[in-house]
């Protein structure tokens, strides 16, 4: 089959074709085996002509185990060979009880490939491929297989699948009947079907770094708003007779110093009725009567302006306010840490930020709350709201057992279903949720005790370098690459347009299975951002069929070309069958 060596270089070698010996009909792709004493080098054919081959080099067995790299090189003395099945076992993997069936080669005659476990899932993980390379089938396969690999029960995984367009859930419904211990929980943003259920997210559990986000603050005057209204809401949960006087205080503090102000009394009058129209009490609203000596008045009469251009009632109304004032109240009330508010409390807390005597006369304090403000109210208003509407408060354990459990049972897939909601809403939840998840994990005594793994898919969405950097000093996603494996935080993307995701994000990845690429832009990307992968992989993305893609990182030991099977059942993720419903007879 194979003659002389020719020529070896750094990492490749020419080879003649042997025609007179048994020639393989089909030698693009085949590994090789160069021998020569103890040493054992592996090859891969890269280019056939009509005398001779050219073979890249990939590294070396050692015994049952293969090393990556190029450091020995064949002599030209040495014999090849075509790799035999004790070696493909070694370099493709091999069914034990930490391996998982991945797929078949289509090199040799769909030999089955394995990884092993923790070399696929303790790391990061990138599915990239064009739209309808099979990137949902992939994923689906893969999941499935983990649960029907009869060799290994993964009651205790925390499969978390940030779904774009609620297409996996026909491939995982029905993950039960596998085995009876295995459950599928389906949490969307719009249910529909009995078992669906509504997602939810905790206001009490949101960060200072969360509420901006949901707010989309955009500068940082509004990150000090946001922490003083967190702090105020906290402090309002107690519902008490201090917090009474706190309120109480507050607006006192806010009328008197809008009546040491420069303005005139009928804009003092204004801006004082506006303070009580956004934060009353019953002490502090247009109704209340305040006493004076042998007579009443309702709050809103005693700023009738007189003849003189002033408030007939000045003298009581600042007795009645200084009786409110308690400067030493705010600073002994401490914010209890296991508070419950709504979105209705966190805006009865930012009205009362907003009369604050550091926002009155701030002009641009003034506009970036009254922004807040619109987009608080906004959200309250929309249907939106009903995704943080819950009745009682939780802790962040009791959240993230809520979010797995399920009829007393644990869930090892909860598929969170957000195509009812726009990109940006969208965008939030998936931060706020990994960002809840990664801090939990990092609560644990034992590290990595309890592994999450996020698929992301659409991530070019979601994973991206915005403002988060320079508004709230780190991306929740850059972290979680960055630090999260250590924590047993693992990230998953799915993307048909990698060049749009994160670079640091992208640069964290361990493994790599790639579809078909076409965009010259996202090839390019790739091949930017892992400097170790060859021109050949390269090449081979840009003529993949659908289904079949290649496969490298740390959970294989070479790069792959891997056929996938069709998941059973399928995800809800085909074209449109343009046929079938222009003929349909009605429309559904």
């Amino acid at each position: 089959m194979f003659g002389k060596i020719r020529y070896v270089s750094d990492n490749t070698a020419i080879v003649e074709i042997n025609k007179e010996g048994n020639v393989i009909a089909n030698l693009m792709n085949l590994h090789v085996v160069f021998e020569s004493g103890n040493d054992k080098l592996l090859g891969e054919v890269k280019n056939v002509d009509e005398d001779t081959v050219k073979i890249e080099l990939m590294g070396e067995f050692i015994g049952e185990r293969f090393i990556p790299g190029t450091i020995k090189k064949p002599s030209l003395s040495s014999n090849l060979r075509v790799i035999n099945a004790d070696e493909l076992d070694i370099v493709m993997g091999r069914l034990d009880l930490s391996s998982l069936y991945i797929g078949k080669s289509p090199t040799y005659k769909d030999r089955e490939i394995f990884s092993g476990i923790n070399d696929m899932f303790s790391n990061h993980m990138a599915i990239f491929g064009n739209s309808g390379s099979g990137k949902s089938c992939s994923v689906s396969r893969i999941i499935q297989n983990i649960f029907l690999n009869k060799n290994f029960l993964s009651y205790n995984a925390n499969i978390f699948i940030f779904d774009a367009y609620g297409e996996y859930k026909t491939a995982f419904q029905g993950i039960k009947d596998i085995n009876q211990n295995y459950q599928y929980k389906f949490l969307t943003t719009n249910p529909v079907e009995e078992s669906d259920m509504l997602l939810q997210i905790p206001v009490f559990l949101l960060t200072n770094e969360d509420v901006a986000l949901l707010l989309a603050a955009d500068n940082h005057a509004q990150l000090t708003i946001i922490d003083r209204m967190l702090k105020l809401a906290k402090m309002f949960s107690k519902n008490d007779y201090n917090t009474e006087k706190l309120k109480n205080h507050l607006i006192a503090k806010a009328i008197q110093s809008v009546l040491f102000s420069n303005l005139n009394a009928s804009g003092k009058k204004n801006d004082i009725f506006t303070i009580i129209n956004s934060c009353s009490t019953n002490e502090f609203n247009l109704n209340a009567e305040i006493q004076g000596i042998g007579y009443t008045r309702r709050f809103s009469e005693c700023f009738n302006i007189d003849s003189k251009g002033e408030f007939g009632e000045s003298v009581l109304i600042n007795e009645y306010l200084s009786k409110h004032l308690d400067e030493a109240l705010e600073g002994t009330m401490e914010a209890p840490e296991n508070s419950f508010y709504n979105l209705k409390d966190l805006e009865d807390a930012l009205n009362f930020t907003l009369i604050g005597e550091g926002f009155l006369n701030n002009a641009i304090m003034q506009d970036s709350a009254i922004i807040l403000k619109v987009r608080l109210n906004s959200l309250i208003n929309s249907k939106n709201s009903r995704y943080f509407d819950i009745k009682e408060y939780i802790n962040l354990e009791t959240y993230i057992s809520s979010l797995v459990v399920m009829n007393n049972k644990r869930s090892q897939i909860i598929n969170i279903n957000l195509e009812d909601v726009d990109d940006i809403l969208a965008k939030v939840i998936v931060k706020i949720m990994s960002r809840m998840l990664f801090d939990f994990s990092k609560q644990r005594k034992v590290r990595a005790s309890i592994p999450f793994h996020l698929i992301i898919e659409e991530a070019h969405r979601y994973v991206v370098h915005d403002q988060d950097q320079f508004l709230i000093g780190y991306n929740i996603f850059e972290r979680i690459a960055k630090e999260g494996r250590k924590y047993g935080v693992l990230i998953n993307l799915i993307s048909q347009r990698p060049s749009d995701i994160s670079e640091t994000v992208v640069a964290q990845m361990s493994n790599f299975l790639v579809h078909k690429m076409t965009h010259p832009k996202d090839i390019e990307y790739v091949e930017k951002m892992l400097p170790n992968i060859s021109t050949d992989i390269i090449e081979k993305l840009n003529s993949l069929q659908p289904g079949t893609l290649v496969a490298f990182g740390s959970a294989f030991k070479i790069p792959l070309l891997i056929r996938m099977d069709l998941p059973n059942p399928m995800p809800y993720s085909s074209n449109c069958n343009v046929v079938e419903r222009w003929q349909a007879a009605t429309a559904s």
